[in-house]
Order: C-alpha cells, then sequence, then structure tokens
C-alpha cells in the first residue's frame, strides 16, 4: 500500500508501507511529513499537528499480487479555530415600547470558511421567527426592533466553520439600556421646587401685607389725627385735638378772644414699629 498526494494534475507518492514492517519507505516529502505521519497499520494513515497547508486530495493505492491496482481518494480540509466572536451595537433610536437597533458580530482574523446565523431568547415567537425588519447588508449585521416590555431577553450569534463553533450572547438590557424604566427626575424636582417657592411668595406677601396695617391703623378716640413720621427714628407720631364748636369757629373771625379759651391739650401718640413699647404724652 501506498499513499501519494495530488498536486495540481500530478499524483506525487509520499510513502509506501510494507505488511509486516512498522517503518514505512519514504519516497517524496520526508522532510515535511516524517515527524508527523504515523502508520498504526496498513490501511490507515494518521498526520499530527495539521497546518492549514496540509489541506488537499490524498490517495491511497493497493497494489495486488495479480498485478491489479486500485486507488481511492481522500480529500483533507483544514480549518483554523474559529475566533471568539463580539456582539456591537450601534446607538439604538426608541420609539414608544420599542428599540430600533442594529448589532453586528465581529470576529478577529479572516471570515473565511466562516459561517454565522443569530438566535434570539425571551422574545415573543413572531420576533423569533423573524428577527430582522429589513434586509441587512450582509448576514453578519442584523437590523432588528426588539421590545422594552422583554427587558431579560437576549440575541445570540453563532459562528462556525465545519468543526468548530463560537457564540456570542448580548442582552436586551446591555444593547437598549433599559432606557423604558429610568425617567429622568429633573422635571419632577423642579416642579416641586417651584411650588415651595411659590407657597414661601404667598406667605411672605401676606406677612408683610399685615404688618403695614398694623402700622397705619388709626389712633382711638374723638377728634382730629394729624401723622408725622420722625425720618431718622422712623417713629409715627399722631396729633391728637379737639374738635372746635361752631361758636368758637366764629370767634375766630374777629379778634381772638384767648381768655375765654380753655386751653387746648395736645395729646401725641408715638406708634413704634412691632415690638417696641409705646408712649403716650
Amino acid at each position: 500500500m501506498s499513499w501519494g498526494i495530488a498536486l495540481g494534475s500530478n499524483w506525487t507518492a509520499i510513502l509506501q508501507v510494507i505488511p509486516g514492517s512498522d517503518v514505512p519507505k519514504w519516497f517524496n516529502f520526508q522532510d515535511r511529513f516524517e515527524k508527523r505521519v504515523h502508520v498504526p497499520n496498513t490501511t490507515t494513515l494518521r498526520i499530527d499537528d495539521l497546518t492549514l497547508g496540509d489541506s488537499g486530495l490524498y490517495r491511497a493505492r493497493v497494489s495486488y499480487s495479480n498485478g491489479t491496482e486500485g486507488d481511492q481518494d481522500f480529500h483533507l480540509t483544514v480549518y483554523e479555530p474559529v475566533p471568539r466572536p463580539e456582539i456591537r451595537a450601534t446607538v439604538p433610536s426608541l420609539t414608544p415600547g420599542w428599540c430600533n437597533v442594529t448589532v453586528e458580530c465581529d470576529t478577529t482574523g479572516t471570515r473565511e470558511n466562516l459561517t454565522v446565523s443569530w438566535e434570539s431568547e425571551g422574545l415573543p415567537r413572531e420576533l423569533e421567527q423573524r428577527p430582522s425588519v429589513g434586509p441587512a447588508p450582509n448576514p453578519w449585521t442584523l437590523a432588528v426592533t426588539l421590545p422594552l416590555s422583554q427587558p431579560h431577553a437576549s440575541l445570540t450569534c453563532v459562528v462556525s466553520n465545519q468543526v468548530d463553533q463560537k457564540t456570542a450572547t448580548r442582552g436586551l438590557g446591555d444593547v437598549c439600556g433599559h432606557r423604558q424604566t429610568t425617567a429622568d427626575p429633573l422635571p419632577g424636582i423642579l416642579v416641586a421646587v417651584a411650588i415651595v417657592l411659590l407657597i414661601l411668595g404667598a406667605g411672605l406677601y401676606l406677612w408683610k401685607r399685615r404688618g403695614e396695617k398694623k402700622n397705619v391703623e388709626p389712633g382711638r378716640g374723638a377728634g382730629s389725627q394729624e401723622g408725622h413720621r420722625d425720618p431718622d427714628a422712623d417713629i409715627l407720631y399722631a396729633e391728637l385735638s379737639q374738635p372746635e364748636s361752631g361758636d368758637r369757629r366764629d370767634k375766630g373771625r374777629g379778634a381772638p378772644d384767648l381768655e375765654d379759651e380753655s386751653p387746648l391739650t395736645t395729646v401725641y401718640s408715638e406708634v413704634g414699629r412691632p415690638g417696641q413699647a409705646t408712649v403716650v404724652i
């Protein structure tokens, strides 16, 4: 039994396995395969530590004692390990009850021989079946409308090749930021402050009005009252005098009769500020 590899349109023998011998007979590529190729038995070839360059078409040729030969071809494809993906999201646009966002399943290195698919969990069944709301530029990008009423829902991108698979999951709360559940406290605070200031202003206005009424309250007793204010001490004086009778007013038109008149008495009432003593002279 001999093993070979196809290089283009040519077939090149690598080694020959002799029945009853543990050591193969090398023809070509001994430097490349000798330390990595093993022949556990006559019909088995094992290659360790595969590299991308080992991919190709291998052929096993069997030579029978009657002079006939039979060939069996084996296609070997070597894949790199799938890189771990990461879900990136654009800045979402929020509408009432919904989060519109575009997510991308990103990987490092080449995407050759890789396939990607999307899975969802915790979403309504109709969205799980048709998560995309519009044509995506490529299968690595997904445009979705996610319900804000499902904060624990998640999206998963699955990256795989024929021999390996890696996944990345991102929650709806991470993508849309739970903005539907967080109310801005600033408007409420401003309204509360405005109400408090309005109440304080109304109370201050009423208190000042009440003080003004006390300051201008007329003094008790008969007679006229004339007010005077001391500019230095801010004290209000009220001068009270007895009214003149009709006869006395007539006498005033002629010569004054001071002897018949009774002495006049002037009363000063000092009205102080609230909290000060009141002195009557």
